[in-house]
């Protein structure tokens, strides 16, 4: 049975937990750098903003964020990163993961108002590349849910986006080589007691990060 990682708070992991049970992985949550030959893949999760320091800015438009856990899940990354290890980025993980390569961030979206949760998460359409995961997973169109206000701005170095929302907004990456996938959406909650009709089928792509990318 597969272990899989989830560099998160304890508290605030309980969604993911259960996707990743309910496709029979053990997932544990920790934020001590591990050992990646312990574990078979890992999962950033979502959260508050992100110290803009990481990706060389100012504060403009950044919320809450946390400094001490942006560096912890970094170094977490890296360690996985070394290992070639599975990782999959969800919400504030594929930002982290952009912003590892060298990427950066923007930190208030003009389109904010049609991503940011308002008492539970909006839904809109979007558009997958040609060759990309999601492609193969999901077709070329498809619904997605969100609940962000920042964004990812330049690609990282081999990083290419692969889903965006019809604003412009980026909704998924993959590195070019490395099993490395990141989505600005959330599917451990579009999936078993949280599937929903109007959204796709988020264990999905959970099951395709746990069989390998």
């Amino acid at each position: 049975m597969k272990k899989i990682l989830i560099a998160g708070e304890p508290d605030k992991t309980k969604n993911y937990e259960n996707a990743l049970k309910g496709l029979g992985t053990v997932p544990i949550t920790s934020l001590h750098v591990p050992s990646p030959s312990d574990y078979d893949g890992l999962v950033l999760p979502g959260g508050g903003d992100i110290d803009p320091r990481l990706f060389g800015q100012l504060p403009r438009g950044t919320r809450a964020f946390d400094p001490e856990l942006d560096r912890l899940q970094l170094a977490i990354l890296k360690a996985f990163v070394l290992n070639r290890k599975p990782v999959l980025g969800i919400c504030k993980g594929m930002q982290l993961i952009n912003i590892f390569f060298g990427g950066d961030m923007v930190q208030h979206l003009p389109a904010a108002g049609n991503h940011e949760y308002r008492e539970g998460d909006q839904l809109h359409d979007t558009i997958a590349c040609e060759g990309s995961i999601l492609k193969r997973l999901y077709g070329g169109h498809f619904r997605v849910n969100s609940a962000h206000h920042q964004g990812v701005d330049i690609p990282g170095r081999r990083i290419i986006y692969t889903q965006h929302a019809g604003d412009g907004v980026v909704e998924a990456l993959e590195h070019e080589y490395l099993p490395i996938i990141g989505v600005q959406w959330h599917p451990e909650r579009l999936c078993f007691s949280l599937r929903r009709a109007d959204a796709v089928d988020g264990s999905i792509l959970l099951e395709c990060f746990i069989k390998g990318l």
